[in-house]
């Protein structure tokens, strides 16, 4: 079971350069250990839930809303968004730049999905600040993972796969779809911006089997922050070169990490999670039957707080 609910002791807005402002909170003991949850999607922002995997006795967990979604301003579920200064090495400097804010040395990183790839990424360009890792959902950079979500998955789910390649203009629907929606998703008419939300969201859904829909997703301006991010992501590939993680992973053999990874994750079909593991040396791989891209089940809740725990109080 999680920790119970728990309020932000201090919280703030950082200005972290571009026009842009990220909202920030920490939770649990000002004097524990420092952890850093790094949310998924892109542009899901962090929810109260996920303070909940901390001893608040013992941990003090920084939970963010990534550049343009959540709290942090300005919002990408604007009738107009700008994203030009939204890319992962956006992202990873302006985490360090809290570090900084907040006076921390070292800090657990957790994060899943989406925050997974970022997390791995700030740990292998500032190593020396990363003292163990808690992965679930994997995820990395490789191209062959992002395909996988926006047209690989279609076998297996050809006729929501249908609609949602419906979606865009026929002459599209053979190409980059993220980047096809992409474009739908700027455009500043809002029934066209928002169709094309709605249709994406309802892609989202369909492909992770076994977890409940998405009960964010009613929120049109939500709605329009998630789709525009993960397409502004996908469709640039992440912002980072094809593979590049899973080549670096061995830098990262001096941190402890556990990587959890539900057996029915669709991200298993491309092997991301074995991968992963076997490149990072000293990484302990759990993996959970009958799960899937989720942290709303008791085996997987169980598995993170067994992982955090277990590195609340090593030095």
């Amino acid at each position: 079971m999680v920790y119970p609910e728990i309020e932000p002791y201090d919280h703030g807005m950082l200005d972290v350069g571009d026009g842009h402002r990220m909202y920030w909170e920490t939770c649990g003991n000002p004097a524990g250990k420092p952890a850093l949850v790094v949310h998924g999607g892109p542009g899901t922002g962090c929810s109260a839930n996920l303070r909940r995997y901390f001893d608040p006795a013992r941990y003090r967990a920084v939970l963010v809303d990534q550049r343009g979604c959540g709290r942090s301003t300005p919002h990408a579920g604007a009738a107009v968004a700008d994203l030009s200064a939204n890319t992962t090495d956006h992202l990873v400097a302006d985490f360090e730049r809290l570090r900084t804010h907040l006076g921390i040395e070292k800090w657990l990183l957790f994060g899943g999905s989406w925050g997974s790839v970022l997390s791995l990424t700030y740990a292998l360009r500032h190593t020396g600040r990363v003292s163990e890792i808690v992965l679930m959902g994997l995820a990395t950079d490789r191209f062959i993972e992002i395909e996988m979500l926006i047209r690989g998955l279609g076998a297996y789910f050809p006729e929501a796969f249908e609609k949602f390649r419906r979606g865009v203009p026929e002459s599209e629907r053979d190409g980059d779809l993220s980047a096809a929606y992409h474009r739908l998703l700027l455009d500043p008419d809002p029934a066209v911006h928002h169709k094309a939300a709605g249709d994406w969201c309802a892609w989202e859904d369909a492909m992770l089997p076994g977890v409940p829909p998405h009960d964010v997703f009613e929120d049109p301006s939500y709605r329009l922050c998630f789709a525009r991010l993960v397409t502004h992501y996908f469709s640039n590939r992440a912002f980072l070169e094809d593979g590049v993680i899973l080549r670096e992973a061995g830098k990262l053999a001096d941190i402890p990490a556990v990587l959890v990874q539900g057996v029915l994750d669709t991200s298993n079909l491309v092997g991301t999670p074995w991968l992963l593991h076997h490149a990072w040396p000293g990484s302990e791989l759990v993996m959970l039957q009958d799960v899937g891209h989720t942290t709303s089940v008791a085996p997987m809740q169980e598995a993170l707080i067994n992982a955090t725990d277990r590195f609340a109080d090593r030095g």
